[in-house]
């Protein structure tokens, strides 16, 4: 089989398409005939050695991926060969195979796209824990999305739509930004880039409140500003560092506004608690058959263009979320 091979720590043009063998199936595995992988800010950091994990070399980036289950460990149940899978691989996913230990894949519903499918598990399985389980987000509720054109940020929205909170949005590009809101219908939209003040744009949209809950996966100044702007007994969501800035939080200001800093560690979640993860993702593809969820796709590229796919992240002209596709996906 092919896959995106990372030999050594470096930046994407170090990935190369290479035949590899099939990896050994274990136990409690399932081997996932790859159709789409999507692509995300964590496999840039991954081919650096920036991520907190470190895989041994070499190994594929790739933290999901879609497609059919070719083969069952022998100790799995609840699989069979056949199955529309989404495995959770963490890495490994841009490939034409991955074997995935089976409490990390779900079923993919019939009417639900494999390339959609591919783009939902990271960046929405995150998601939906955060604003689930970890803010417990009320319909009503404001929530403020930083980094609103990213995948956390496109997806946050999403979710927070279907859960029946008021969305506002911010970033650092009004061209991104504008198309974010046509997308999702978000009328409030702040360029935090442009408006050093923002923090008092969100209050006055609150009528002097402040956000209920903050989705922050930026970090950096957004963090404090963030604590600035939040509604007593609000929930800042601590998601990632896509400045590459990791915050300090001031503790008066954590006093002062009655809140709570909310680490969201999505994969430790899904390890810990596969049965509610399962459950978050029976909602979110529910909501996709209904309409209601509603992925924004940005580019669609063959598994060969990886690192053009990855170049596009790194230089942060993304909207949405890019998936990469095999040739099975073809077939």
């Amino acid at each position: 089989m092919k896959a995106m091979l990372c030999t050594a720590y470096g930046p994407p043009d170090s990935l190369t398409l290479t035949d590899v063998p099939s990896a050994p199936l274990g136990e409690h595995d399932l081997r996932i005939g790859v159709h789409a992988a999507g692509v995300n800010f964590p496999d840039l950091l991954i081919i650096q050695g920036l991520y907190q994990v470190k895989p041994d070399l070499p190994f594929a980036p790739g933290g999901e991926a879609a497609g059919v289950v070719l083969e069952v460990g022998p100790s799995v149940t609840g699989f069979t060969v056949g199955d529309r899978v989404l495995g959770m691989t963490r890495w490994n996913g841009f490939a034409e195979e991955a074997v995935v230990p089976a409490h990390r894949c779900v079923r993919i519903p019939a009417a639900v796209d494999l390339t959609v499918a591919a783009g939902i598990s990271l960046t929405y399985g995150t998601c939906i824990h955060a604003l689930v389980q970890r803010a417990r987000l009320q319909p009503g509720e404001t929530l403020l999305v930083h980094g609103a054109a990213g995948g956390i940020g496109t997806a946050t929205i999403d979710i927070g739509q279907c859960l029946g909170a008021q969305i506002i949005a911010t970033g650092g590009s009004d061209t991104k930004l504008r198309a974010v809101g046509r997308h999702y219908g978000v009328d409030a939209l702040i360029n935090y880039n442009t408006d050093a003040e923002w923090k008092d744009q969100v209050k006055a949209l609150t009528e002097g409140r402040g956000a209920d809950v903050i989705c922050d996966p930026v970090g950096g100044d957004v963090f404090e500003k963030s604590l600035r702007c939040i509604n007593w007994e609000g929930r800042l969501l601590v998601v990632g560092f896509t400045s590459g800035t990791i915050p300090k939080a001031r503790a008066n200001l954590v006093l002062l506004k009655g809140c709570s800093v909310v680490g969201v560690f999505w994969g430790a979640y899904a390890d810990k608690d596969p049965d509610g993860n399962r459950a978050n993702f029976a909602q979110l593809f529910s909501w996709l058959e209904e309409g209601r969820l509603r992925p924004l796709i940005a580019r669609r590229f063959p598994l060969a263009d990886a690192v053009e796919a990855l170049k596009m992240i790194e230089r942060r002209e993304v909207v949405g979320k890019i998936i990469l596709t095999t040739d099975r996906h073809a077939d």
